[in-house]
């Protein structure tokens, strides 16, 4: 590996939480692209041992952890982690640089804790870190000058605008939304939507759970959080537009009247690679922008009557951390319902605001307090979801 200034550097030691996810799969075509730029340390999987096998057989990692190892066969000399610390394991991992955190839920704040105390640069595709445990984690990175850096491509875009997570001169952001499949459906056809439409997104290729958050707008709410937390912006000076193209991520408009916004077609394995060798735009295989030929971009207001979660999540963002807590939860809970036929798809903006209704206001203190928040969270949702049923 050679630097922009010609000198040669080692290889950047990666510990890649979530490896057989989208975001994790992504990260390994950047690593197949680039050789000589990384080398993979760690792998961290959940339940799909056969990839993480085929992944460990690949790239030969010094440690790798699933949370189903009972039968895991992986390279002489590989470290197969305890599964019950085993991403903690991966993200403090002897000599790692990045460790980039690519699964779902709340199982991998304590590793991205735990990285942050040590230093390292952590690259973030896992949303809740922050819009549950960003009382945490926040806290973890200032006390051991860890690097934040973010992969979702809005909050890339925003990052790429500024320069830095951080600065006085911003007045506002604008998160831009595909809209999802049902961005044109009338609210009366929303009750009897499929999971196989609400899966079929018009621009990203996500997975099962992503997409539907895509579909209700929860993910765009969920983005705003996190920007928050990211960014240090107010509720108030946060808004989304509607953008089918998906050209246009985000805009940061300045105190000045300037705004900025960063152009690319929909492909994560761009912001992942950024968030991987920022600040420099390495070249990569991509397909060239050109605006003339797209001709036309357009944007639209969300419609906040037929996607009442997209409200709600800003609600939720602004009165706290355990009402962000059961707005994860329960949405968690209402999709796998909906994805299992226990619930229409319109039922799950319901579970998630009677959920956060009947959530008590505590105290986060610890990864225990915030786990404790998350099973009572539960409770209630799963209670809910059983109404319905």
């Amino acid at each position: 590996m050679v630097d922009m200034i010609g000198m040669s550097v080692p290889p950047i030691k990666l510990a890649l939480l979530g490896s057989t996810g989208s975001i994790g799969r992504q990260t390994l075509d950047v690593v197949r692209a680039n050789p000589d730029l990384f080398h993979v340390v760690a792998l961290a999987a959940g339940h799909n041992v056969r990839m993480l096998e085929e992944q460990a057989r690949e790239f030969r990692p010094q440690i790798v952890a699933a949370h189903e190892q009972s039968d895991l066969d992986v390279p002489m000399g590989v470290r197969i982690a305890d599964p019950a610390n085993g991403l903690v394991e991966c993200a403090i991992w002897d000599g790692v640089d990045v460790v980039l955190v690519a699964t779902s839920g709340i199982a991998s704040i304590s590793a991205t804790i735990a990285a942050a105390e040590l230093g390292r640069t952590i690259a973030l595709a896992n949303k809740e870190a922050l819009v549950c445990g960003a009382s945490l984690l926040l806290p973890a990175v200032a006390r051991g000058g860890a690097e934040l850096r973010p992969i979702d491509s809005e909050h890339s875009a925003i990052w790429q605008c500024l320069g830095t997570l951080h600065r006085a001169d911003v007045c506002g952001i604008t998160l831009t939304a595909s809209g999802g499949p049902f961005r044109s459906f009338p609210a009366a056809s929303l009750e009897h939507v499929t999971v196989a439409d609400a899966l079929n997104h018009p621009t990203w290729a996500m997975g099962n759970k992503i997409s539907i958050d895509s579909a209700t707008l929860v993910n765009k709410g969920l983005e705003a959080i996190e920007a928050h937390h990211l960014f240090g912006i107010s509720f108030d000076d946060i808004d989304i537009v509607i953008h089918p193209e998906s050209i246009v991520h985000s805009l940061v408009e300045f105190k000045d009247g300037s705004t900025l916004a960063q152009l690319s077609h929909p492909d994560m394995r761009l912001p992942i690679q950024y968030a991987l060798t920022q600040p420099e735009h390495r070249e990569r295989e991509h397909q060239h922008l050109d605006l003339a030929s797209i001709g036309t971009l357009t944007f639209e207001r969300p419609d906040y009557d037929r996607f009442p979660a997209l409200q709600l999540c800003f609600e939720v963002g602004r009165s706290g951390v355990t009402s962000s807590i059961a707005l994860c939860t329960a949405d968690e809970l209402a999709v796998e319902a909906f994805m299992a036929g226990r619930l229409r798809f319109t039922d799950i903006p319901g579970i998630i605001e009677q959920t956060v209704a009947q959530m008590p206001d505590a105290d986060i203190k610890t990864i225990v307090d915030l786990e404790n928040a998350v099973a009572q969270a539960e409770v209630s949702a799963s209670a809910l979801i059983a109404r319905y049923t």
